[in-house]
This record gives C-alpha cells, sequence and structure tokens, in this order.
C-alpha cells in the first residue's frame, strides 16, 4: 500500500484523510506492528490492520475524528479477547492521526519520496496535537527498521513506509502464465512477463506486470537486479532450458523456479552440468515448483501452490525468517508436469 500518495488523493478528494497505524502489539495479534490503513471521509480505505471487529472498530473512530474539528489524533488500547471477542488473545494500541489541506507541506515530500522510491523512512517525534511531527531520514538514518514502526529509547520513532517490490522475471505467456499473472496482483512483485510470441499476451494484465517480446527471452536477464525471482515455463523445453542456464550464470539470484516434473528436473540438471554450471548453482532449482501438497493440474491451481511458494521465499529473503516449507510429496512432482 502507497500511504502518503493516498492520504494526499484522499485529501485532494475528499478534504481529509486519517492514518490508522498498529504501533504497539502484546501476544498474538492479527497483523504485525507497523501495518496501516488510510480512511477517507466517505469511508472508503486502503490498506488492513488485520479485518474483523478492531478493524470495523478503526474504521468507525477514524471517521469520527475526520468529522471532528477539535482533534487531530486519537488512540485505541484494545485487549483483542475481552473488549472485542476476537479469539487472537493479544492485545494491541493503535494511533488514529487525521490530516487535511493546512497538512499538505508536510505531506508533500512524503507523497513525493514514497511515489518515486516506494519505501520511505522517516524519523519523527510526538507533537503537542497527539499526532507525529516526521520527517524524511537522510544518509545512514534511511534504514529499513523492523518492525516497520519502531520506538527508540530516546522516544523517536522510526517508521517505514512503502514496500520495494522483488523483481520478478515470468517466461512464458501459456495457460499456467497467464494464471499466474493473475495471482500475483497486488503482491509484492515487479512482474516483467516475457514471451518470444508476439500474439501470446493478453488484451489486459494487472498494474505490477509489464508485457516484454522478446525474440530471445534470455537476453533480458542481463538487465536483471541481484536477487530478483526468475520462473521458467515456456512453450519449449529447449528454450526453457537456455533461459534456466542464462539465469544460472547470473549471480546471485533470489529463485529459479522450472515448470515441470522431477524427471524433467533431472535432464535439466544433466545438462547444465556438462555445461560447466557448478552443481552449487544447479542445486537452487526450483523443480517441481509450489508447496506441497497440492496436486492439482488446473492452471489456476499450480498458479496458487506456486505463489505461495514464492511468499515464502519473498519473506525469508526480506526478514531472514525462514517459515515452514513443506517438502514436496511425490504426487507433487505429477502435478507439476510440463
Amino acid at each position: 500500500m502507497s500511504t502518503w500518495p493516498t492520504i494526499a488523493r484522499f485529501i485532494a478528494a475528499q478534504g481529509g484523510a486519517a492514518m490508522v497505524t498498529l504501533a504497539k502489539a502484546q501476544g498474538s495479534s492479527p497483523r504485525e506492528v507497523g501495518a496501516r490503513m488510510v480512511v477517507a471521509p466517505d469511508g472508503a480505505f486502503t490498506g488492513t490492520i488485520g479485518g474483523g471487529a478492531l478493524e470495523w472498530g478503526a474504521l468507525a473512530e477514524a471517521q469520527a475524528l475526520l468529522a471532528r474539528a477539535d482533534a487531530r489524533a486519537t488512540t485505541l488500547d484494545k485487549a483483542l479477547g475481552p473488549d472485542l471477542g476476537q479469539c487472537c488473545g493479544g492485545r494491541v494500541l493503535l494511533t488514529i492521526e487525521r490530516f487535511d489541506a493546512a497538512d499538505a507541506e508536510m505531506i508533500a515530500p512524503l507523497a513525493e519520496a514514497e511515489q518515486r522510491q516506494g519505501i520511505v523512512t522517516t524519523i519523527a517525534t510526538p507533537a503537542p496535537d497527539g499526532r507525529l511531527a516526521r520527517r524524511l531520514a537522510l544518509g545512514n538514518e534511511a534504514r529499513s527498521p523492523r518492525p516497520a514502526y519502531e520506538v527508540q529509547s530516546d522516544g523517536r520513532v522510526y517508521e517505514r513506509f512503502g514496500e520495494e517490490p522483488t523483481a520478478f522475471y515470468l517466461f512464458g505467456a501459456g495457460h499456467v502464465g497467464r494464471a499466474m499473472v493473475l495471482a500475483l496482483a497486488q503482491l509484492p512483485f515487479d512482474v516483467r512477463w516475457i514471451d518470444s510470441r508476439p500474439d501470446a499476451f493478453p488484451a489486459a494484465v494487472p498494474g505490477n506486470v509489464k508485457m516484454v517480446f522478446s525474440p530471445s527471452p534470455g537476453a533480458e536477464l542481463e538487465s536483471a537486479p541481484e536477487e530478483a525471482f526468475v520462473l521458467v515455463m515456456t512453450h519449449s523445453h529447449a528454450l526453457d532450458l537456455a533461459i534456466v542456464e542464462q539465469a544460472m550464470k547470473k549471480d546471485p539470484v533470489g529463485y529459479i523456479g522450472l515448470i515441470g516434473s522431477a524427471t524433467k528436473r533431472a535432464r535439466f540438471a544433466a545438462r547444465l552440468r556438462a555445461g560447466g554450471i557448478p552443481e552449487s548453482r544447479i542445486a537452487k532449482l526450483v523443480c517441481p515448483i509450489g508447496v506441497g501438497g497440492i496436486t492439482g493440474k488446473e492452471p489456476a491451481v499450480i498458479a496458487a501452490a506456486t505463489v505461495a511458494e514464492l511468499l515464502q521465499r519473498d519473506e525469508l529473503a526480506r526478514t531472514g525468517r525462514r517459515p515452514s516449507i513443506m517438502p514436496a510429496p511425490p504426487a507433487k512432482a505429477a502435478a507439476r508436469r510440463a
């Protein structure tokens, strides 16, 4: 979610906007600290703090704050079980801040920076009106803390807004490729969808997808950033092999996936080995793709299983926390044959 550009847009359209931030969590909570949503006076909103009764109450409080002229901020301190009947069992503190046209000078540089950079870090101190007085972090200050909202011992608050999407190179615009781009919509991936057939692409795609016709698809990887994700599912096994080999030669790549069975992987590994690719790089090839336990062969099912795996790997790359990844059962190999 783009926070400050959305705040600026709501103010331009409706005269105001409220930002809800999950500032503190104890025990189990439906979202992590730093989760946000932006609310317009008419009740429209983007983002989520976890849904359920907590979010419903926060929306009501945000709209009530937007209707007032005598307050700029408020807080909600809720025990999720006793106060809201939610089963999470934790306690959360929400901050709600109101902005309007009078804040344009403060909002504009934050919105512009987030729009341009994807991620911005701010350093804030509590202001007399109850909100945070923010400035853009500069130089060594511009770090990306985990979590996205972090209170320092001196009372300053580091915040991270926006999220830099992972570069994702998807090769192949067949049935599974089309299902993949739909499954990736609204997820933190910047998708470059590549095919050597100019008439293979649909008329429209999600906003995070760029269609690229290339007679030499593998050459697109020459400009790929470090730690990009690569997923190969073209109409030709020979082309698949050429692209995988190109990806293996580029270092480092965050993920290399290949649609197909364990047999296909074994054959590709042998050819890569014969071509001089080190065993350490061949070991990174993921084939079959997708989380285990899902055996459906329909394109949408394969896409859903694969996106789940991609999200696990992306979270590991971003946070260093290894999620629980199920080993692929034998049936999975049959489900992912190309």
